[in-house]
């Protein structure tokens, strides 16, 4: 009797949750509820933390050079894609930068539509890790990389089934501008030696990073610096903002690591570029330098 009385609070805990959803995404694929999204969530942190290595211990590593090629200039036309529907669904045509609302009103549904799209772009940017394994690059899955290729789908699901547009969008928009450029040089880097010398700008990926946190951190903070903005789900301000911060500190910590007190390490050391990751968050003693098979 009390296993039901449990089941039955939790029924009414969630009918009451979902009651303040948007209506316009319960029918979208993976928003009817957070749990599917939990579990690919679960599989891709197994996957890639332990059956993927032990997969491939005693195994070659695969050649992946033509799907590299394919995956990472196919992300970059999806967010050269993202980054104009963003824009024209209201960072370019109307957003004051300021106080951004969430718009449910049929006219919003553009914007909506596309944080549903960059938030499905989250679990195609886990082959990143996937393809780490593959290739037996495990010193490249850090426990940052996993995090971040982990908490962002699962964060933007919230963001997507209640406040799915407005000022929690703007990192986004960002996100997608800095992915272009990313993913570009990720992109000529899997073509081979015969392009390094068109990646003489790699050392900026650190800069567009920092510059681009700082930017979501000085945006989203605002919020609590306006005399009125009534958007409707604050909690996400919380989030975008602390998310914003911590990456921004670590990012700074790891500039001084790698560019300050790197200068006094051995040449071998300090040829590596330190902050490659496809989303902004670094990966750890990636080797840029290295041919990509």
């Amino acid at each position: 009797m009390e296993f039901v009385n449990v089941k039955s609070s939790m029924a009414l805990l969630y009918d009451r949750f979902i009651q303040n959803a948007d209506p316009r995404t319960g029918n979208w694929l993976l928003m009817s509820s957070p749990l599917p999204q939990t579990i690919i969530i679960a599989a891709y942190i197994f996957f890639v933390t332990s059956w993927g290595p032990r997969l491939m211990a005693n195994r070659k590593a695969f050649d992946l050079k033509g799907v590299l090629i394919v995956y990472n200039f196919g992300v970059v036309a999806l967010s050269l894609y993202m980054c104009y529907e963003f824009w024209m669904a209201g960072w370019g045509t109307g957003y004051t930068f300021r106080c951004d609302l969430v718009d449910y009103s049929p006219t919003g549904k553009r914007m909506v539509a596309t944080c549903w799209l960059y938030y499905f772009s989250k679990f195609i940017e886990m082959l990143d890790t996937v393809f780490f394994v593959l290739r037996k690059r495990n010193s490249q899955v850090t426990f940052l990389h996993v995090y971040h290729h982990s908490i962002m789908p699962f964060t933007w699901w919230f963001g997507v089934r209640f406040a799915g547009g407005g000022l929690g969008t703007f990192h986004a928009l960002l996100n997608s501008i800095v992915h272009v450029v990313m993913y570009t040089y990720y992109g000529l880097t899997a073509l081979g030696p015969s392009f390094q010398k068109y990646l003489w700008w790699k050392k900026y990926l650190t800069s567009i990073q920092l510059i681009q946190f700082v930017m979501v951190t000085t945006h989203i903070w605002q919020y609590f610096f306006l005399e009125d903005c009534p958007y409707q789900f604050p909690v996400f301000i919380y989030i975008i903002g602390l998310y914003g911060l911590i990456f921004l500190l670590l990012f700074l910590n790891f500039w001084y690591h790698a560019y300050t007190k790197g200068k006094r390490l051995p040449k071998s050391m300090q040829n590596q570029t330190w902050a490659h990751h496809s989303n902004g968050v670094m990966n750890g003693n990636a080797n840029h330098n290295e041919k990509e098979e």
